[in-house]
């Protein structure tokens, strides 16, 4: 079996070990700085190590550890480059060590869960899994109709595994906070230990894989393989031919780069209006460019997988979202502001300036303000840089408004995928995307003129984190 469910008390013995080295870290630290070393420099290093230890432990243990190392990732993309590389460096090491389940566990696992003739199943079954991460693995195969698939199957073990990791990473998140400056961990690891059941449940992931399947047959821009055969701990999938989105990151042309951006986005609002829920794992593992035979790559379509991690919005995404994006870019200060308090995103003990609520919030839909924008890691340093010093006043205000839980799916999700634009360098018109697929964006025209493109002073782009999970292969995230 894999070596994925550990004893308990080895794994807990293993996580034990983060928050006492970043405390001897911190020590260390504080050290450097009564040397004379700048606290910027200090600050640094500290991130650097807490780094490079956290993702090494992460990705040795895999299961909910895995999990965290994966979420975390996001972030990448707003760090200054100097972090960035370690960052990126940890995080493909994270991925290359995923330990694959041995071929007889295979074999026995397929046998519980399809029958003892499992094999005739398939007129082909390759015994080297295509993908293996921190739940399963995936295996390439063709069904008995002549149909390529994917097979995933669950490690044994996985839920406990999760479920146990997740807890004791919780007791300690807040020591990680200067992994990430301007980012609380905590609430990103509860939400993940309330997912973990949905997404350990492939007969939900089946069911919300045929939806999107339904939905989007036949789409000129976007596909979703249909599901083959669902039981317990084994899901099969029409197999998703294309360029992972994580090679078009790293080499794609110009015209792949704007065109997965543009499908990604228009995913992002179409898929929840046209299905009634929104994709909850939004990294490149899960994405590919599937080639149009013929055509040029601007109708090439976006091709989707995974879809165990899926908020159920019947109603589509709340049009007080779109609403408020619209009168901010509008300038209708005094509206934005009675939406926000209405929604819970201001507590109601706390008064703040109306006008500076919607600065705050400017930077956040500088991608619509204008017809084209160019997305890029650049800009979204600078978007993460203004949340992280905390003598700002967009700092302050930050920590004073409020994510209501029922948004913070919603927040992850739209943020990861700003992140994965950005680390496209896609040039996208998101303003159409919004007006198309966000309830109450198009309520009013857009302004005749963009917003003043000056620097802001001190308003972030957030308070949570940004980026994508670059951690799968190319044959999606198992």
């Amino acid at each position: 079996m894999s070596d994925l469910p550990r004893k308990a008390v080895t794994r807990t013995a293993k996580l034990a070990t983060l928050p006492l080295s970043f405390a001897g870290r911190a020590t260390w630290g504080l050290g450097k700085r009564i040397g004379g070393r700048s606290a910027e420099l200090v600050g640094s290093e500290l991130q650097q190590r807490t780094a490079e230890q956290l993702f090494s432990v992460l990705g040795e243990l895999k299961g909910g550890a895995m999990k965290v190392g994966q979420a975390l990732s996001v972030f990448e993309s707003a760090l200054p480059e100097a972090l960035a590389g370690p960052y990126r460096a940890a995080l493909t090491k994270l991925q290359d060590a995923a330990p694959p389940l041995p071929t007889a566990s295979v074999r026995a696992a397929l046998a519980e869960r399809l029958g003892d003739d499992w094999r005739d199943l398939f007129t082909e079954f390759d015994e080297k899994p295509a993908a293996a991460a921190s739940i399963g693995q995936v295996h390439r195969a063709v069904w008995h109709d002549g149909r390529e698939v994917a097979v995933k199957i669950q490690y044994p073990g996985a839920g406990e595994a999760l479920l146990s990791d997740l807890t004791q990473l919780g007791r300690f998140a807040r020591l990680l906070g200067p992994l990430i400056p301007g980012m609380d961990i905590k609430p990103l690891i509860e939400e993940l230990r309330e997912r973990v059941s949905e997404e350990l449940d492939y007969a939900l992931e089946a069911e919300a894989q045929r939806t999107y399947a339904a939905a989007f047959a036949g789409d000129p821009d976007v596909v979703v393989p249909d599901v083959v055969r669902q039981s317990d701990q084994v899901l099969i999938t029409e197999w998703l031919e294309g360029v992972p989105l994580s090679r078009v990151i790293g080499d794609g042309t110009r015209e792949e780069r704007d065109r997965a951006g543009q499908l990604l986005a228009r995913f992002l609002f179409s898929g929840t209006a046209r299905t009634g829920l929104l994709h909850a794992d939004a990294h490149p593992g899960n994405f590919r460019l599937v080639p149009v035979e013929g055509r040029p790559v601007v109708e090439w379509r976006l091709g989707v997988m995974d879809f165990g991690a899926v908020s159920r919005l019947p109603e589509g995404l709340p049009p007080v979202i779109g609403r408020a994006l619209r009168m901010t870019l509008d300038g209708r200060a005094d509206e934005v502001y009675a939406h926000l308090c209405a929604e819970g995103f201001v507590r109601p003990d706390i008064a703040l300036d109306p006008v500076a609520v919607m600065d705050y919030l400017r930077p956040i839909i500088e991608p619509a303000a204008v017809e084209e924008f160019a997305f890029s890691r650049e800009w979204l340093r600078e978007q993460a840089g203004r949340i992280a010093d905390p003598r700002s006043a967009a700092h302050q205000l930050g920590r004073q408004l409020n994510l209501p839980p029922s948004y913070l799916l919603i927040h992850r999700v739209t943020l990861s995928t700003i992140g994965v634009l950005c680390q496209l360098g896609a040039t996208v018109r998101m303003r159409d995307e919004l007006a198309a697929g966000l309830p109450g964006f198009a309520d009013d025209e857009p302004p005749d003129e963009p917003f003043d493109d000056e620097p802001f002073d001190d308003e972030p782009f957030d308070d949570e984190g940004f980026g994508d999970e670059p951690l799968e292969n190319e044959a999606g995230r198992a």
